[in-house]
Order: structure tokens, then sequence, then C-alpha cells
């Protein structure tokens, strides 16, 4: 049995033995180094993991925009956006927004006008015939159109003009919360004040003349009031001396007899046109420029000028100008580019003299046929 066992497992232990003969010797230095091999290995695809996700968590924090407060800048501008959104379309729905729109062109005047604004008047001076009209009996907000009424009233008083002023804390905007170079403190003469208030709707400068009035402000808010009954401005009301507040109102129509009311002021006439100014306030001297670009262009002839702009009320222009030697008031209001109201007051004008060249025109063709 035993000898049997013996010739089985001799061949198997001497293939064993030779299978082990063939197999490769691994030094122990050899083993170190492969040791080290996939150590080092190991290493650099743990760091490059590490990169990775070191890259992914900037990545996400980038698009997060974490702000030095600790806000998350993405979600508040998701929430601005939202708010503005909302904004928008709230403002949309405004009572002088919605309608029917109403547009009326005189028939001696072929060429068509188009504008921008959501309403516009556009009457000769001289006669009063209308020359254009968008939507001009509805009411809406005009912002800081409001100014000339409030420098009219301040006029009307006969309150000295050299007299000094000082802006306090009730003259800064609390309804919309605008900014002002003029610092609570900031002293001038009330012609100075004026003159920052019709050519740079200076706001704190306006309230400052509405507070010095006889009485305070709500004092001048009622001559204000009084003064636009006075003049037949029947869907006119006024709030404040600024224009602030949204419910400072009035037709475009009502605003061609405010505007031809206020060019029999001396001061409104050269303060609503200087094109700009610098107030020396203490040591500082800050420079103003007219809110209307067109009062600087020497193709315009302007006699009065007025820019306006609330959310409530858009971007509004009115001005008392001579065209082809015609004077004319244009009122543009509710428009709604940066640019709009210039556009639309350029576009007047380029119209009232296509007109009149047409008129000419056709005028000497009927003489050379008679």
């Amino acid at each position: 049995m035993k000898k049997s066992l013996n010739i089985i497992l001799r061949p198997v232990l001497l293939g064993l033995i030779t299978l082990g003969l063939s197999l490769p010797v691994t030094a122990p230095e050899a083993m170190a180094s492969s040791k080290q091999e996939v150590t080092a290995k190991k290493k650099t695809v743990s760091k490059a993991s590490r990169k990775k996700s070191h890259a992914v968590a900037s990545k996400k924090k980038r698009n997060q925009k974490v702000s030095r407060y600790g806000k998350r800048r993405s979600n508040a501008v998701a929430l601005q956006s939202r708010l503005d959104r909302e904004r928008q379309a709230a403002l949309s729905r405004l009572p002088h927004r919605v309608g029917p729109t109403e547009v009326f062109q005189a028939s001696t005047l072929q060429l068509p006008l188009n504008l921008e604004s959501r309403a516009a008047v556009v009457i000769n001076a001289e006669t009063g015939e209308l020359l254009y009209s968008k939507n001009s009996s509805r009411t809406m907000p005009i912002a800081s159109i409001t100014k000339l009424m409030t420098a009219m009233v301040v006029l009307d008083a006969h309150l000295p003009m050299d007299e000094i002023i000082t802006i306090s804390d009730a003259d800064v905007d609390k309804v919309k919360h605008t900014s002002s170079r003029l610092t609570v403190g900031t002293s001038m003469p009330r012609s100075e004040a004026m003159l920052l208030a019709l050519m740079a709707s200076e706001n704190r400068a306006a309230a400052a003349l509405a507070r010095t009035y006889p009485g305070g402000t709500a004092a001048a808010v009622a001559a204000m009031n009084r003064k636009a009954s006075e003049l037949g401005m029947t869907h006119s009301h006024f709030a404040d001396g600024t224009g602030l507040q949204m419910q400072n109102m009035a037709s475009p129509t009502d605003l061609v007899r405010m505007v031809k009311a206020a060019r029999s002021y001396p001061e409104i006439r050269q303060f609503s046109t200087t094109s700009e100014h610098s107030l020396v306030a203490g040591r500082r001297i800050l420079p103003y420029r007219n809110t209307n670009a067109l009062v600087k262009n020497d193709t315009w002839d302007i006699e009065v000028s007025k820019t306006g702009f609330i959310n409530e009320a858009g971007k509004c222009l009115v001005m008392h100008a001579r065209v082809n030697s015609t004077p004319v008031v244009i009122v543009l209001m509710d428009s709604n580019g940066r640019y709009t109201r210039i556009g639309d007051a350029n576009r007047v004008k380029k119209w009232l003299e296509a007109a009149v060249q047409s008129f000419t025109l056709s005028e000497n063709q009927y003489t050379e046929h008679q």
C-alpha cells in the first residue's frame, strides 16, 4: 500500500518542484520597490480624487456666491428678480396704463406722427391750436414736473430770493429714498435752491423751497392746488413740492396750462434752461447739469424745460419752445426707455419742420398756378 502511494505521489511532487523552480525569484529589494510603487500610485489616485473633489466644491461655492455677510447672493438675486417682476406687473396695472389709446392730429398736418410716450400733447402756444394729442385727458403721475408749480407759488409769495435757506433732515427723501449731494446742513440762497430744483431736479432743494414757504410745506402744497384750480387744471392734484409721491397727478392738457403759466416767470425761464451750474458748499464744489440734454442743443430754442421720473410716472418731459419761430408747448408723459422722451421731442420737432416745409411748398405751387 505504502509503495503504491509513493509511486502515485512522486510524479506530483516532482511536478510541483519543477514548477517552483520555473517561477521568477523576487528579491526583497524588488518586493519593497513594488510595494512603494503601489503606495505611490494609491497616493496619486487619492491626491487626484481630493483635487477633483476640491474643484467640484469650489465650483459649487462660486455658483452660490456667498457674500462677506454670509448671505447666499444667488438666492438674493432670485428674490430681487421676482420682486422686480411683481413690481413691474403692479405698475402695468395702474389706471393710466390701461385702456385704449386715443390719438388726435390736426387735419392741416398731413404727415403722420408716431410717438413712443404713453401720453402727449403738442399745441401752438400762440393760437392755442391743438396740433397733436395722445391720451390728452388721461390723469397720470407727473413726478418732478411738479417742481414747476413749486417754483411758481414760491415766486408768487414774493419771498426774498437772496435769503439763505439750509437743508434739514425734513428735506431728506423718505418716500423713494433717493440720494442727494446736498447733505443736511448745506446752505444756499433761495434763488440757488430754485435753480437746482428746476435745472437738475434736486429733490432736497425743492423740499426746502416748500418747507420755507410761509406756513411750511402744508401751506405750500395748498397754494399749489389753489394755483392749479386758478389755471383751470381740472384733473390735477399736488401732494408735495418734489413730485416724489405718485399722488402728484395731472393730465397732459393740464400740464400745457401749467407750462404756459410758468413761461411768464423770468426766473423759471432762466433757471429751467440753464445747462450747468456749480454749487460751492463749504470746501466742496458740486457740479450740476440740466436733466434735459436738449437745452445744450443749438438746434433747439427752449424757453421752459422740466423733466421728471418715478416708476409710476415713467420718463416725462415738458417744454415751451420755438420751432420755425412758432411757439409750441410739448408735453411727453410716461416714456419707457432712457432716451425715449428725448427721441419723441426730436420727432415732434422734425414733424413740425416738415409740416411747415410741406405747407410752404404747397402754397408756392398754388400761387404759381394763379
